[in-house]
């Protein structure tokens, strides 16, 4: 029921939000004539409520959802990898949200260590500092273990954090689904589905020991980098609500004058920030996708240190080549492989002519390369890219656009380090060397061995396949001999139908591993 307890404290909590959007302005700029028309009243009362002499739109956005507190941050900053929900303007202002909060009490964190592992804190910690930085689902402590005395950053769980986020989560699992049902022009948008990803996606932030887990995978992948490393985690000191890694001894890119006094190659660094998160997410599929200056580090040795896991992307061997091909096809000028690559991948309808889709890439590849080196903009190209493609009738893929908004921030990070990069020089070695490792003569045969795996794989299969039905067969005849159930002419057809399945699927297999072999020597 609408008017249920539970629903009256989703409406209210809802009332105060939509409360604090108007009054900061935030409807004040949209259009009544672009709303639907069951919204123009609520719309209408919005504007009339908005503080005087504020300039309102979607430029306070930032503020009002500041002031809502942690989830409604969370929200804002998963709703800037989504404009094809909010739209672009909307996306431009969410980007500058930041996740800032006051730390909560020293006492509070030592409570939430010795209750995680059982045990009082010097046993744990034989040093444990005020807290060192502060976001809405925890704050780190540096500390010294006890025993060894290793230095280590301390990651502390927000107290009640989890049930406040599930309050608000909730209410705006409400909200989508009361859009959904009166709303036509909602259901097209699926904000029950996006807040469900939303909620996945806190659920595994929130639990410590997934953010360990993806920490441990991001330094196996790049394990062999020189130039890039991660902090080892500390397994034995990390649960639930407390995540323990070594500490970084280093400099923060945020902090470029150290940097400088260090004598660090500034434009080296930029280099390695920008390779670095091409490699792993067209090598390895799995990038940090929270790459601002804050988390990451230069260390004694000169090489790039990330921290904070929570926030990571994944990329599938689908999309991994998609992202490797368009940008080879961008430096390279090919825009008919662009084009190509957009339809094989299946993310543009075959309806479309090839010719026709690689002249629109056309116009935005040309203009890139008339530019200057520093000009350049990877990000812009996939954004310019994603507004062609919609023409075309490509439907927004929300991993893209998380690496697409990665990069954004990536490529800003670099340019603070190096303003006259070079992206496409930069880029190209990465790319190259996927290529050429992927698609050349190396890559078809590891297509060929992982082809003629899965083949191996099915014929195995053929023999219990061919038993299990000779059993069947058998019971069938039985049961044909006294009397019961098929007759013997009708279970002798049956027999000879399962006989021609088996050699015509034998003769699909043999035929797909010399399909394998002939794209090899081609």
């Amino acid at each position: 029921m609408l008017l249920s307890p539970v629903n009256l404290g989703h409406v209210g909590r809802l009332i105060r939000a939509g409360w604090v959007l108007a009054r900061e302005g935030v409807f004040s700029g949209v259009d009544p004539r672009a709303v639907p028309v069951e919204a123009r009243l609520p719309l209408a009362v919005a504007r009339m409520i908005a503080r005087p002499n504020v300039r309102g739109g979607v430029a306070r956005l930032p503020a009002a959802i500041t002031r809502l507190g942690p989830s409604y941050i969370k929200l804002g900053q998963f709703l800037a990898t989504r404009p094809d929900v909010v739209g672009a303007a909307a996306v431009k202002e969410l980007e500058s949200l930041r996740d800032r909060v006051a730390p909560f009490p020293q006492e509070v964190a030592v409570a939430t260590v010795e209750a995680a592992f059982g045990k009082p804190i010097t046993a744990l910690f034989s040093e444990f500092s005020q807290p060192v930085a502060a976001a809405s689902i925890a704050q780190v402590h540096r500390a010294r273990v006890a025993g060894d005395g290793r230095e280590v950053a301390v990651k502390v769980a927000r107290p009640g954090v989890a049930r406040r986020f599930r309050r608000d989560l909730s209410d705006m699992a409400f909200a989508a689904r009361v859009a959904e049902r009166w709303l036509a022009d909602a259901r097209r948008l699926k904000p029950t589905e996006v807040v469900d990803t939303l909620a996945r996606s806190v659920t595994m932030e929130m639990d410590f020991r997934i953010e360990a887990a993806a920490a441990s995978e991001f330094a196996d992948n790049a394990a062999e980098d020189p130039d890039f490393r991660v902090p080892s985690i500390d397994w034995t000191l990390t649960a639930k609500d407390v995540l323990t890694l070594d500490w970084v001894q280093g400099t923060s890119l945020s902090n470029i004058p150290a940097l400088e006094a260090r004598g660090v190659d500034l434009a080296d660094i930029g280099r390695i920030v920008i390779q670095s998160f091409l490699r792993h997410a067209v090598r390895d599929g799995f990038f940090h996708a929270d790459m601002h200056q804050g988390n990451l580090f230069v260390d004694h040795d000169g090489r790039l240190v990330a921290v904070d896991f929570g926030i990571m992307g994944r990329l599938g061997a689908k999309e991994r080549r998609f992202l490797a091909e368009i940008l080879y096809g961008f430096i390279t000028r090919d825009y008919a492989r662009v084009a190509e690559v957009h339809i094989e991948a299946g993310y543009v309808p075959r309806k479309h002519r090839v010719a026709d889709f690689a002249q629109a890439i056309r116009a935005i590849g040309e203009p890139i390369h008339s530019r200057t080196a520093d000009q350049i903009s990877m990000a812009n190209l996939l954004t310019l890219l994603f507004e062609i493609t919609a023409l075309f009738d490509m439907r927004t893929r929300t991993e893209l656009v998380m690496l697409q908004k990665t990069m954004v921030v990536v490529e800003g990070v670099a340019r603070s380090l190096d303003p006259k990069l070079n992206l496409w020089a930069t880029s190209e070695p990465v790319v190259r060397t996927w290529i050429e490792e992927n698609l050349g003569p190396a890559g078809k045969l590891q297509d060929l061995g992982s082809g003629l795996a899965s083949l191996w794989s099915a014929s195995l299969a053929l023999p219990d396949l061919m038993l299990r039905g000779e059993r069947i067969l058998g019971r069938l005849e039985d049961a044909a001999e006294h009397g019961i159930g098929l007759s013997g002419e009708t279970v002798e057809g049956l027999a000879q139908a399962q006989m021609r399945r088996i050699r015509w699927l034998t003769l699909a297999l043999w035929i797909i591993a010399f399909v394998l072999m002939f794209k090899v020597v081609l």
